[in-house]
């Protein structure tokens, strides 16, 4: 039985993951997904690329906030109301890769707490529910956006494609390296590089485009330390064109404006 193991959140572009089990679909991604963004005084996206320390903050949600805090010290944190009125914040332009769009600056208190927690001038940004990034339309249908994600507002990973990787490892490596919203169990591995249409529970979604990786899977999300795995092995049996692939991005096909998708929903290929 191919099915949904794992449901993941990442609130802040970057920051811990929430394992959830169930979430809200939406058209740019889960509800809450990558909806936050810290950026530096440019406006540009900073990830654990630029500042692998960002790995040490977790994150979590509660009725009515955010809540951002230091995996080292869990008592360092700071609480991020969810429905925070826009309407008073400054509105800037951010920069995600090649595209640009509205963002709104959160209180500075908020931004002076990342900044000294992660040693760079920063600022946390919030998209707002009427802006549209949009997907590129090479690969995507028309009409599709996304929130500040890399590229799509969703990527799912086959546990067998990691047990797979991890048999070839000298250290086996948790899902985590990878950042993904979905967990599928039951395929073969590396099957989802072929998915199209297909459907998780109810919902139907695409698969748009295998996911060429950074080097963000070499980083520890637990010390910030680099290594040269997972990406050296992944090298030597997962290249193509140039690209590193491991796990599928995905576009949600459904009309509705959202919807529930849990931990358990079977997946209909």
């Amino acid at each position: 039985m191919l099915y949904l193991s794992e449901l993941w959140v990442y609130p802040v572009k970057s920051l811990g993951g929430i394992s959830l089990s169930e979430s809200i679909a939406e058209r740019r991604g889960l509800r809450h997904d990558r909806r936050w963004m810290l950026v530096d005084e440019h406006g540009q996206f900073v990830t654990q690329r630029e500042i692998p320390e960002m790995s040490l903050l977790g994150t979590a949600l509660d009725a009515t906030n955010l809540i951002v805090f230091s995996k080292k010290q869990p008592g360092e944190r700071i609480h991020i109301p969810l429905e925070q009125d826009m309407g008073g914040l400054e509105q800037i332009m951010v920069q995600v890769w090649s595209a640009r769009c509205k963002a709104q600056v959160l209180p500075s208190f908020i931004n002076d707490w990342f900044s000294d927690i992660l040693k760079h001038k920063l600022r946390l940004t919030r998209m707002p529910p009427t802006v549209r990034r949009s997907v590129d339309g090479r690969y995507a249908p028309k009409g599709q956006y996304v929130s500040f994600a890399d590229a799509f507002p969703y990527l799912l990973i086959g546990q067998a494609s990691l047990d797979d990787l991890n048999c070839r490892l000298d250290t086996a490596l948790p899902m985590n390296r990878f950042r993904p919203n979905f967990v599928c169990t039951g395929s073969e591995p590396f099957a989802e590089d072929h998915w199209s249409e297909f459907i998780i529970g109810s919902l139907k979604f695409k698969g748009v485009k295998p996911c060429a990786r950074c080097p963000i899977p070499t980083i520890d999300q637990e010390t910030a330390l680099r290594s040269k795995e997972p990406l050296k092995t992944l090298n030597s049996y997962r290249k193509f064109n140039n690209k590193v692939l491991f796990g599928q991005n995905l576009v949600w096909l459904d009309d509705t404006a959202e919807a529930r998708i849990k931990v358990g929903d079977p997946i209909i290929l």
